[in-house]
């Protein structure tokens, strides 16, 4: 992510007490600050897509925040024919974190991330505290939710009733989503009753 400018070839920078210093050459930029990220995951459904306007206009100014489907499009045409490369999607998403840092500004990221899909990440040692919460809903009201998306949306159900449950043991802050999101506008079910 850093690389010095000082040495002959290209050379990785390591932080240091908010700087990048080069281990070869030892120059310090002042460009490092590590800031913290706080991640809003959950499992589709749970109501990420519907909190993410109102979330970001209450911590405007206090925090700069994304959806990380911002950079699938993106991330699907650097791919080209191939899958999408999930763990440099995620990176990437470190070093945007990281480079809002440099602002003075925390991020906030929602995307259906795990502490483990992070930890190992080359721009991780960038980044300063992770801190997740969890939107979540029940079960069936969750099904409901992606059935009452439009066809060309996924319809893995069950995986994401299954993913909600493992990230409801895990994750200990939560948020019920299930009244909470009354208040959005909602729009008819092709099954006769409404949905997010």
């Amino acid at each position: 992510m850093h690389y010095c400018q000082s040495c002959e070839t290209p050379v990785a920078m390591e932080p240091r007490n908010g700087h990048a210093v080069c281990p070869e050459c030892g120059r310090a930029d002042d460009v490092a600050a590590p800031g913290p990220l706080f991640v809003v995951t959950g499992a589709s459904g749970s109501g990420k897509t519907a909190v993410l306007a109102g979330l970001a206009r209450r911590l405007q100014g206090r925090c700069v925040t994304f959806d990380a489907d911002l950079l699938m499009d993106a991330a699907g045409a650097l791919s080209g024919s191939r899958p999408i490369d999930w763990p440099a999607f995620r990176d990437a998403w470190l070093a945007v974190a990281h480079g809002v840092a440099q602002s003075g500004m925390p991020t906030v990221l929602l995307g259906p991330f795990i502490p483990t899909h992070l930890q190992e990440l080359p721009a991780r040692r960038w980044i300063g505290d992770i801190h997740f919460i969890v939107l979540d809903c029940p079960d069936e009201l969750r099904r409901a939710r992606i059935n009452a998306r439009p066809p060309w949306r996924s319809r893995d159900i069950e995986e994401q009733v299954e993913f909600g449950q493992w990230l409801r043991r895990n994750i200990a802050d939560r948020v019920d989503t299930s009244s909470e999101l009354q208040k959005t506008p909602r729009r008819p079910s092709p099954h006769g009753s409404t949905a997010i």
